[in-house]
């Protein structure tokens, strides 16, 4: 069997030249319908997503999201609006959702008097997302939807693959900023979600 020769940097750097050409490109033929793209480097989040639900960049003018909290209470996703919002789709049964859960905690807690709310949407039975809630202390809102419907919305919001965690983040005017699938981590929330909330 042949030993595959190593790449060298140089090579690596010219595919990526290639490929974020190309990228470039299509984000020219898609006109409106693109979110800014993540910089390119050893950083860069391969799981952020470019694509805009429903061809718009405002989450207002999306179908309304109307769903119970954990305590069965209906809630409106628009009832948020003015806020940064982070809206994170997510299950019991997923092992990325709750690593993260634990930081969107901590930002809930320290940046909420800056304008900050993080909104959960559980693809779930109540009673398990509750169990969560419990063990995570997560101290902001969780709206409940099945899975099948839950899947159903993430394609309306721009997840297509139906990955979770999935989460999108909206403007105090509605529009969406940056979207991400899998787990969101500290250096997304430092550069996409803080400088929406002011100094």
């Amino acid at each position: 069997m042949m030993k595959r020769r190593p790449i060298s940097k140089y090579a690596r750097a010219g595919r990526t030249a290639v490929a974020l050409a190309l990228l470039g490109l299509g984000l020219a033929l898609a006109g409106g319908g693109a979110i800014d793209a993540v910089a390119a480097s050893d950083n860069a989040h391969k799981t952020s997503t470019l694509a805009l639900p429903s061809k718009t960049n405002n989450a207002w003018e999306l179908k309304p999201v109307r769903l119970p909290d954990l305590e069965g209470k209906e809630q409106l996703l628009k009832d948020w609006s003015g806020k940064v919002l982070m809206l994170n789709f997510w299950a019991s049964w997923c092992s990325p959702c709750q690593y993260e859960i634990p930081e969107f905690v901590e930002y809930q807690k320290e940046y909420a008097d800056k304008g900050l709310q993080v909104v959960g949407i559980g693809l779930d039975e109540a009673r398990k997302l509750k169990n969560v809630a419990r063990t995570l202390d997560i101290n902001y809102p969780v709206m409940v939807i099945d899975e099948q419907a839950g899947t159903a919305l993430m394609r309306e919001w721009g997840n297509e693959s139906g990955i979770i965690p999935y989460t999108v983040i909206i403007d105090r005017d509605g529009h969406i900023r940056y979207i991400h699938r899998g787990r969101m981590d500290k250096y997304a929330f430092e550069h996409y979600v803080k400088p929406l909330l002011g100094s």
